[in-house]
């Protein structure tokens, strides 16, 4: 469902807050192109609408869940193009979701190695580091 609230002539620092975002992450989306340059009023200040605040949105909650600025870029120009089928939406999601697992699992990893480092450890007093030593070991098994 579409916000009915009038977003007529926001400035950057308005869209910004209305969004939730950083004003430097506006600046930017606008720099790399995901958000579109606004018209500027009579004395040249930028002036967003609720078509740049609907797009904010939808490129910070899919940065949110992970996708990269290319992917973005792709969901996007699926939203402009409008004849593009679900199907290309679904495969670029589906492509980012085997990524998100093979994250997961490489997280999973890191998380038992550290465990075990941590309970290696124990109070510190160690004369030797067992994070040093498996940090070598990790670099010169791979």
């Amino acid at each position: 469902m579409r916000d009915q609230t009038p977003a007529r002539c926001l400035q950057r620092a308005e869209l910004a807050r209305r969004t939730g975002a950083n004003l430097e992450t506006v600046r930017y989306y606008e720099k790399v192109g995901l958000l579109p340059p606004p018209p500027r009023t009579g004395n040249g200040y930028r002036s967003y609408d609720s078509a740049h605040e609907r797009r904010l949105s939808f490129v910070l909650r899919a940065r949110e869940l992970g996708f990269s600025l290319d992917e973005v870029r792709a969901l996007l120009r699926l939203v402009d193009e409008r004849d593009q089928p679900c199907a290309e939406a679904s495969r670029l999601a589906a492509t980012h979701l085997a990524d998100v697992r093979v994250k997961i699992a490489d997280l999973k990893r890191m998380e038992r190695v550290l465990k075990d480092v941590v309970a290696q450890c124990g109070d510190g007093t160690r004369p030797d580091c067992p994070l040093i030593e498996t940090l070598f070991r990790e670099q010169h098994a791979k």
